[in-house]
């Protein structure tokens, strides 16, 4: 018997509804900042700022761009080309971001590895077609995810890969994509904002009164009455979550979701439910999202005392929560889980 559920949409939705009212509703001047919602990159975003509207009108366009250039569902998209042909020379932005990931990949020692498309596929989590893959089926594919495979030529913004090698930017798409939005509206003089990119966050600057944004961070407890694990307090940064409840489906009692072991071609299991990274860079706080979650506890742990550039909240299948010192004191759990038992991780 299998049973199917996709629940990116609507826990984006639901993250997004929950952190957006715990920022305004505490400050009524909020009400007057300019907001525009629309529907890209799979997710539904919202972009609040206070300033000109013509930017939110701008950086739609500019959110558009770069999912038409990014895309591995459509044909005409950058990677699409790359991924048909092996070779295809790309704009700056997919260039800069391909680098970028590459850099990610190797940091994380491969637990982030965006050659992990073919693979993807293969078990439906591109196309909504779930289907458990055969051994026999995921050991031909794992043999083609190899991100050190990817070549880049810096003077013409020219990639290349191997026959049978797809790209998928997916895991590092919407951390750039808030990242370059957050950089136009404070280029041009945006002190107070809100990017959020289904459930991908972006603060800019303070609430319009001077008080931190309050940033819900969902529980990924499918029996959760509130929805909310607990609430960050935030300025100036990212905050982005990957969780096993983003996209998963069920068959014969099992389940499977869409954060994939590049090393093993299967959905990563260990004692991580929920990792969500805070720090300057969407780009990097996606993308270590994705490969902490494959790290577990440990490697988490491990990345984070010997990095400098990010802090973390990570919720284990034990129901403990683990945060490091940096943010402890702005982290307050919810009425619900008040007896989670929190671990501080030190240097």
């Amino acid at each position: 018997m299998s049973f199917i559920r996709s629940k990116r949409l609507f826990s984006a939705t639901i993250c997004f509804l929950l952190s957006f009212f715990l920022c305004s509703c505490a400050n009524p001047s909020a009400k007057t900042m300019q907001t525009a919602t629309l529907f890209a990159m799979d997710t539904v975003m919202e972009l609040q700022i206070m300033g000109d509207e013509t930017l939110l009108t701008n950086a739609e366009e500019m959110i558009r761009n770069l999912e038409k250039k990014l895309s591995v569902t459509d044909p005409q998209s950058e990677i699409a080309v790359l991924n048909s042909t092996g070779k295809n020379t790309l704009s700056e932005d997919t260039f800069s971001l391909t680098q970028n990931a590459l850099s990610l990949c190797r940091r994380t020692d491969g637990a982030l590895d965006i050659t992990i498309y073919p693979v993807l596929k293969a078990w439906g989590f591109t196309t909504g077609q779930y289907r458990v893959p055969t051994q026999e089926e995921i050991d031909l594919l794992i043999k083609n995810v190899d991100f050190s495979q990817v070549e880049l030529d810096e003077e013409s913004k020219a990639c290349s890969i191997p026959e049978n090698m797809q790209l998928d930017l997916g895991s590092v798409a919407k951390g750039y994509t808030s990242r370059t939005i957050a950089s136009y509206f404070t280029e041009n003089g945006v002190k107070s904002g809100l990017i959020n990119l289904g459930g991908n966050v972006q603060c800019i600057g303070s609430k319009p009164g001077g008080t931190p944004w309050k940033i819900a961070i969902k529980s990924p407890y499918p029996d959760s009455q509130s929805g909310i694990y607990g609430v960050l307090e935030a300025t100036d940064t990212a905050i982005i979550t990957s969780g096993g409840y983003e996209r998963y489906f069920e068959e014969n009692g099992e389940t499977y979701w869409h954060i994939i072991d590049p090393k093993t071609g299967k959905p990563s299991h260990n004692d991580l439910l929920s990792v969500t990274i805070v720090g300057n860079d969407g780009l990097l706080c996606d993308a270590l999202s994705t490969a902490l979650f494959v790290k577990g506890l440990e490697g988490a742990i491990d990345e984070y005392k010997n990095s400098n550039d990010f802090d973390m909240i990570l919720i284990t299948t034990k129901g403990d929560v683990y945060i490091t010192q940096g943010i402890r004191d702005n982290f307050l759990l919810s009425s619900e889980y008040y007896n989670a038992s929190i671990h501080t991780i030190e240097k």
